[in-house]
């Protein structure tokens, strides 16, 4: 199942895996956004983010959504509104979502030792 919610394209059917885990995917949405770049220009472009039961779970726009899939394992047209609706409320938080710069430092330099 396929869909498209404000400009979220959504893919429930055989999702990917998640990119942080490699464990599998409940839905994968593809949503526009942009940033700065380093002359502090808007870039704009298509993000996409892969929903994760394990990655994802303690985020509150999260936890709603990943409680729909575990109570309604057919996510479909009797639920697509409020599915709908989880998935917009989600994709704004990742939209906020800052990288951890200091996480992503140290995890560089493990993976340049050979420990990541």
């Amino acid at each position: 199942m396929s869909g498209r919610v404000d400009g979220i394209v959504l893919r429930i059917t055989d999702p990917p895996n998640c990119a942080r885990c490699e464990g599998p995917g409940l839905l994968l949405a593809r949503f526009p956004d942009s940033w700065k770049n380093a002359r502090s220009e808007d870039v704009r472009g298509l993000r996409e983010a892969a929903l994760c039961p394990a990655c994802d779970r303690g985020g509150a726009a999260a936890d709603e959504l990943l409680a729909l899939f575990a109570v309604d394992d057919q996510v479909g047209l009797s639920n697509a509104e409020l599915l709908g609706e989880l998935v917009a409320e989600w994709v704004e938080y990742l939209r906020h979502r800052k990288v951890d710069a200091a996480l992503l430092d140290e995890e560089h330099g493990r993976w340049e030792r050979g420990n990541l």
